[in-house]
């Protein structure tokens, strides 16, 4: 753990400067991590097909898609977390292979699909160990301290209640959440969440997203897996669609998270409509026909 402020220790690597400031509206977004032809094919069969796309500082950018399409394996590469067949993956225009773990832990920060524990630590504990890439920076007297940063990750997270519990005796939920305060413990420029909402009710998953968007509008690029295309639809800058290990669309969910696309997408009938209040995209199954 990082020592309080006013310690004194070793000489330390100076922290790198706070995420870029969001850009302006209607200016293009710095890229801060981008996928050029990326190609995984474990044994010969092609997870990842020459997939491309960016994600740019101050924007949400959801990957949608049926199980399978290669969704969370295109966050591993980008994570750096798989060895790729073919193609690049770039972080403020520095190739991902190039980066030592370290400064690579610094940057950007996961959230697994499957985030279960193990071991009994408690909460906090879990929590605290997104400081661990931050070990060997020094800290200014004017910034957080480690515990400050914690305590502000589980009360985002409405998790302060739990701090000191076992998170083995969480429940799912509970334990998604104590991942994700992780996560933000770590404070990085990028964030990386694989199916944030799995395991959690409909006001946590709306929490978590509303989290998202704080963390873009600072000027984080932020990366999410989502299954629920309502939330992509309401929360997502961009919207990423793959089937087949393959990218089928990138754009504004407006224009990419059309009924007929997602229906071939999905192979199952989709509407698309417009909230006639709020005019917020509202994406349902067709249920008539399994009814009928």
């Amino acid at each position: 753990m990082r020592r309080a402020r006013g310690a004194t220790a070793p000489a330390m690597v100076a922290a790198p400067a706070a995420p870029a400031a969001p850009a302006s509206v209607g200016a293009p977004a710095a890229v801060a991590v981008a996928a050029s032809g990326l190609v995984f094919a474990p044994g010969g069969a092609r997870i990842l097909d020459e997939v491309s796309f960016e994600v740019g500082r101050g924007e949400i950018v959801a990957l949608i898609g049926p199980n399978g399409a290669g969704k969370s394996t295109a966050l591993a590469a980008l994570a750096g977390d798989i060895r790729l067949s073919h193609g690049s993956v770039t972080i403020d225009d520095r190739d991902l292979r190039s980066l030592p773990i370290a400064e690579l832990g610094r940057l950007r920060s996961v959230l697994l699909q499957q985030s279960a524990v193990a071991f009994s630590y408690t909460v906090r504990e879990i929590v605290m160990m997104g400081r661990l890439p931050w070990n060997a920076v020094a800290i200014d007297d004017d910034e957080p301290t480690d515990e400050e940063i914690v305590a502000q990750a589980m009360r985002r997270t409405d998790i302060e209640h739990l701090a000191d519990r076992d998170v083995t005796t969480l429940s799912g939920g509970e334990q998604a959440r104590a991942a994700l305060a992780r996560v933000l413990a770590q404070r990085c420029g990028i964030v990386m969440l694989d199916e944030p909402t799995a395991a959690l009710d409909i006001g946590h998953q709306e929490q978590v997203l509303q989290l998202a968007r704080e963390l873009a509008d600072g000027g984080v690029a932020v990366l999410v897996v989502l299954h629920d295309l309502g939330l992509a639809a309401a929360y997502a800058d961009r919207v990423v669609v793959m089937d087949h290990g393959r990218v089928v669309a990138d754009g504004v969910p407006h224009e990419v998270m059309t009924g007929e696309l997602l229906s071939r997408v999905y192979r199952y009938p989709i509407e698309v409509i417009r909230h006639a209040e709020t005019g917020e995209l509202l994406v349902t199954p067709v249920r008539s026909v399994w009814r009928s």
